[in-house]
This record gives C-alpha cells, sequence and structure tokens, in this order.
C-alpha cells in the first residue's frame, strides 16, 4: 500500500509541475552554455573579474574565473580570492547557530545576555534576542549610521549609540536591515569562544569545510596569493577603474568582513544544503533557513528586476528566502556589496542544486547568473536574463 501511495504522489506532483512549465525530472544544466554567455558577459566594459560555481545534485560540477584579478594582472581562477561583503551574514549566523547548538548559548537568549556594545531605543538590547538580531528585527532605522562606519568612525561606539535613536517598531516586529548594529554577533562569539573572530570561524567553520582560502579582514585578502583588486565603473567609461581596498566594512566582520574563493563559496552552499550533517546538522538548517519575516522591500526590487520569478521575499537568519518561477519552488540566498565588489548565492536545498558567484567590479549585471542557471535546473524556457542578446525573456 505505501508504494502505491508515493507512484501515486509522484504522479500527482510530477502533473502539477508540468503544468506550471517546470519539469519535474529536468536535464542536467548545460555547462558548455553557460561558460560561453559567462565568456561573452565577461567582455562587458563594467566586468573586470568573474568567478562563477555551480553545485548540481549535491557535486560542485562547474567552477570557473573570467577576466583578470586587476587590469593587466593575472587571470581570475576558481582560487583566486573577492571579498563577500553582506554574504558574510549567513557566515555569521551559520556559526553563531552551530555554537547555540552546540550548548554554548540559545538563540533566544537576550542581546543584553553577552554584555555587547549594542545599545537599542528604550533599553531594547533586554529583551530583544541573537534570534532578533540575525533576522534585523531590532526595530531601528534600516542601515542605521553606515555612513558614519564609510567616514571612519568606531562601530562599537556607533553600536552605543543607538540608543539615542527613536524606534520605529518594538523589538521582533518589523524588518530593518542594518550592518553595525548586525556585528554585535561577532562580540557575541569571541566572548563564548574566547576567541578572535577570525579564529573562532577558522575553527568551527572554514577548517572543517575545507575552504582553505576563506579569511577575515584586509590583509588576509591583500596576503592571497591569488586576489582580485576592486574597480568601479561610470556608466559610458572605456573600462572599470581600480579602487583601494576600504576598510570600513572590514570593521564589523560579522557583517561584511569574509573573504574567500569562489570554491570556499562553493563548499559553503553545498553545507548550506545539508551535504555535510557532521558538521552542520539538519536542525541547525532547518532553524537557520526558517523564514521570520516578510521584507516588502526586497520583493519590490526582486519584482522590479526580475518580474514575478523572485517572489515572496522574507528573512530567515542571515539568509533571504525566496519562492522560485510559477511553481514556488523555496530557494534560500543572498547578496552582497562594498566598494569595488559584488558577490551573490541562492541555492534549493531540496535538490542539492546553486549557483555562487563573486566579481570585482561595482556591475550589477552578473546578478542575473542565478537566474540563468536555476531556470536551466529547473528544465524551464530559455531567457536572457543577462540582457546580452536584448531585453530578459526575449
Amino acid at each position: 500500500m505505501l508504494s502505491i501511495r508515493l507512484a501515486i504522489r509522484s504522479a500527482a506532483t510530477f502533473l502539477l509541475l508540468s503544468c506550471l512549465g517546470v519539469s519535474a525530472f529536468a536535464a542536467p544544466i548545460d555547462y558548455d552554455r553557460l561558460d560561453r554567455r559567462l565568456n561573452r558577459l565577461a567582455q562587458d566594459a563594467g566586468i573586470v573579474g568573474l568567478s562563477v560555481a555551480v553545485i548540481e545534485n549535491g557535486k560542485i560540477a562547474f567552477a570557473q574565473g573570467y577576466g583578470k584579478t586587476r587590469d593587466g594582472g593575472g587571470s581570475i581562477t576558481a582560487d583566486t580570492v573577492f571579498r563577500w561583503a553582506s554574504l558574510s551574514k549567513g557566515v555569521a549566523a551559520t556559526l553563531t547557530a552551530k555554537l547555540a547548538i552546540e550548548g554554548s548559548m540559545s538563540l533566544t537568549d537576550s542581546i543584553s545576555t553577552f554584555d555587547t556594545s549594542l545599545r537599542l531605543p528604550g533599553g531594547a538590547e533586554r529583551e530583544g534576542t541573537l534570534e532578533n538580531l540575525l533576522s534585523h528585527m531590532i526595530g531601528i532605522v534600516p542601515n542605521a549610521y553606515d555612513l558614519a562606519l564609510e567616514d571612519g568612525r568606531d562601530p562599537v561606539e556607533i553600536r552605543r549609540s543607538l540608543a539615542k535613536l527613536p524606534a520605529v517598531c518594538p523589538v521582533g516586529d518589523c524588518y530593518s536591515y542594518q550592518n553595525i548594529a548586525f556585528d554585535a554577533v561577532s562580540e557575541v562569539v569571541e566572548k563564548v569562544t574566547r576567541k578572535s573572530y577570525a579564529e573562532a570561524l577558522a575553527n568551527g567553520l572554514f577548517h572543517p569545510l575545507g575552504m582553505t582560502n576563506a579569511s577575515v579582514g584586509r590583509e588576509a585578502l591583500q596576503s592571497s596569493a591569488s586576489w582580485a583588486e576592486p574597480h568601479r565603473y561610470s556608466r559610458g567609461a572605456a573600462s572599470a577603474k581600480r579602487r583601494k581596498v576600504k576598510d570600513a566594512y572590514y570593521r564589523i566582520p560579522a557583517a561584511g568582513g569574509v573573504n574567500g574563493s569562489i570554491r570556499d563559496l562553493a563548499l559553503f552552499a553545498r553545507a548550506q544544503m545539508g551535504l555535510t550533517p557532521e558538521i552542520l546538522p539538519p536542525a541547525l538548517l532547518e532553524n537557520l533557513h526558517s523564514a521570520r519575516v516578510y521584507t516588502r522591500s526586497e520583493q519590490s526590487r526582486m519584482s522590479s528586476k526580475y518580474g514575478g520569478h523572485l517572489r515572496d521575499a522574507r528573512y530567515a537568519l542571515g539568509w533571504r528566502v525566496y519562492k522560485y518561477g510559477a511553481a514556488g519552488t523555496r530557494v534560500v540566498g543572498h547578496r552582497g556589496a562594498v566598494d569595488g565588489y559584488r558577490s551573490m548565492i541562492l541555492f534549493d536545498p531540496e535538490r542539492d542544486t546553486g549557483v555562487v558567484a563573486l566579481w570585482n567590479s561595482n556591475s550589477r549585471r552578473p546578478s542575473a547568473i542565478q537566474l540563468e542557471v536555476m531556470d536551466m535546473a529547473y528544465g524551464l524556457p530559455t531567457r536572457d536574463w543577462l540582457r546580452l542578446d536584448g531585453k530578459a525573456g526575449q
């Protein structure tokens, strides 16, 4: 009877997905086509260097570099190190959740339990939890004092001054994306592990997962055997201009301080799919990727860029969660940007399939790589999301 019920359920699933235009048994990703399109993308004046990896059915099936580390520099490889920018938030949340499941603390502990420098309006750090912090639900204006950080102000001083801001909602009631406040997580990790944040990450995640080129901080980036230097492109320019590596977001490492190669990021993505349960147990990942709050601003951005292809945008713990395509398949991801670098990760944890990308310019075009790859993974009709041939969808 059980086998009959499973057969009926499988048939029903196949019929539903077929009606929605999704192949239940999608063909393998066409890596020759992907490589051709990425080579074309790399010729764009706004692209200097680009690195892309694809995990398909749990295996790193594709990891390629395109372009240069800088004008006249070496070629990008799968081991070239980039800044991960805000993908660092998913790294921080993962380490924090790992420490919690190991019994070092609880995600429901109040922020004040750890005597961090974070102060919130009305003393709300006493009721706000680590879960609230990791899901950007601490009740202050979005991106509080980011400009002050970029101007050189001490992040610890900034966190203490946040108490003077008016609350926009009670803690836990609304979403408001943060950088400086979020980095209070690094203080928590240091207090719990009695190690520097960089050491705690290396011991807790990087080394166990085999992320051999992953690191924290500017010095670690620039001492890498191959590292991509930052560039900025202005519309109409002949090429992107080289920039200096800026320290600002390295001073808040949990929010934006991680470096690594595309191979490191692919290994991290595999772990998020549950493929290293001895390091990241299923219960940890389920909690980490469970949506806490609807993110209206993110949904608006996704609608304007991709129509309804990525929708129902929500935030979990350091991760964004969406429904993908007409079938509404659940996918998990994040994007990052600091001056001269951008990053992207998107994966389907049920199919053990996803895509990651890193590039050393301010161009937004490579963000669409995620749709090109995932459409192939789901067997959806080909669309020109990268706009190499014209308007997306033609």
